[in-house]
């Protein structure tokens, strides 16, 4: 209380909004520990009460505790809109943590969904394609850290495009050498490309070790700013920009591309494509090198949020699978849209359901879903494709 007279005089001459604002909050709390009148306290309470968080809750149930009458009318008053206003801002919190997942999903998914709906091989290696390129972008910053640290906020400049071309080689060689004597044996396809992902996983821990390994955030992407009660933190706010941008370049590539017409013209009717003179092994080899280094960029991505480590892609296939599935095998909006829902219900499940069992809920969901939709939210169309 002794402090009031003192932020009076400083409110007075404060010509900053945000620090007069805080000196307002500052003397509110001053006079609800004073003995300033009734009405000079439900002022402060509403003052207390316009910031609309748990510090000012905090405050306001304290007051309420304390009070009677008319006084701990108002705290009561201000303390339901404040719970109301907290219960948005945390189903805000969730979207955006939603969103950012779902755009991580979008990345680990898209080129699962151009290689299954291609070509329709079940690739349970495409995990370890993600992992190539989280480990590809801590291979160039240890690069740059040893020999032009200054280019270090550039690194992920230098890291996109070599976590595609090397996600992409080792895609296409995979496919040239296994998966091509496989097509239309959905079994041994799912048990070769798992043994795959053991021999790829066992290789990276001879090279690199069996420990996580750490890869640093470029400036821009450091830090956090708060919006409303809203943290967003430049890291996920980037990777979801990317991902939306990977995914519109990858729609540019299909619609307007030569490689884009004859990998949907194989996608619609394999047999018709090859009569037709396109070359449907190169394009499958082709589509598989482009998945796979759709999926060393998501590395480079994931290697922003957390550590990197060989069983770091084994965490997103399942999930991958259930996105291209939910959203309509072979449709890149499908892909999006399920990304992105997807993200955002395992988001509200978790505080209530705890990460594990939302994370069934969710499958259960699915599976269900697939009972009514089997081809998913956006299924192709066409009389090839019913055939």
């Amino acid at each position: 209380p002794d402090a009031i007279e003192v932020l009076d005089q400083a409110i007075a001459e404060e010509t900053e909004a945000d620090i007069k604002t805080a000196m307002q909050e500052a003397r509110a709390v001053a006079v609800l520990n004073s003995d300033a009148g009734e009405a000079d306290k439900i002022a402060a309470i509403e003052t207390i009460a316009a910031r609309a968080d748990r510090d000012g809750l905090s405050q306001l149930k304290r007051v309420e505790a304390a009070s009677e009458g008319t006084l701990k009318a108002a705290a009561t008053d201000a303390i339901a809109r404040v719970e109301g206003a907290l219960i948005l801002w945390d189903a805000l919190q969730n979207i955006w943590y939603g969103l950012s997942l779902g755009s991580v999903l979008l990345l680990a998914a898209i080129g699962l969904a151009i290689t299954f709906g291609v070509m329709g091989v079940i690739n349970m290696a495409h995990g370890e394609m993600v992992m190539l390129g989280a480990y590809t972008t801590f291979a160039v910053q240890e690069m740059i850290r040893g020999s032009a640290p200054w280019l270090f906020d550039y690194s992920l400049a230098f890291a996109i495009p070599l976590a595609f071309l090397i996600s992409g080689a080792v895609g296409i060689a995979i496919e040239r050498s296994v998966i091509r004597w496989l097509y239309g044996r959905p079994l041994e396809t799912l048990l070769a490309t798992w043994g795959l992902s053991l021999i790829l996983q066992q290789a990276v821990r001879s090279l690199f070790g069996v420990t996580n390994r750490e890869v640093g955030n470029p400036a821009w992407m450091s830090g956090a700013f708060e919006l409303g009660q809203l943290t967003i933190t430049y890291n996920r706010m980037w990777i979801i920009a990317f991902a939306l941008f990977v995914f519109a370049a990858l729609m540019f590539v299909l619609r307007q591309t030569p490689l884009g017409l004859q990998m949907r013209a194989v996608t619609q009717n394999r047999q018709m494509a090859a009569a037709m003179g396109i070359r449907t092994p190169w394009i499958d080899a082709m589509t598989f090198g482009l998945g796979s280094g759709i999926a060393g960029i998501a590395g480079v991505a994931l290697s922003q949020i957390g550590n990197v480590s060989p069983s770091l892609g084994q965490g997103y296939i399942i999930d991958s699978f259930m996105v291209v599935v939910f959203g309509g095998v072979g449709n890149l909006w499908g892909t999006l849209v399920g990304a992105f829902s997807l993200g955002v219900a395992n988001k509200f499940l978790e505080p209530f359901a705890g990460a594990v069992l939302g994370k069934i809920v969710v499958l259960v969901f699915i599976i269900l879903f697939i009972q009514k939709k089997p081809r998913g939210m956006f299924a192709l169309k066409g009389r090839a494709v019913e055939a």
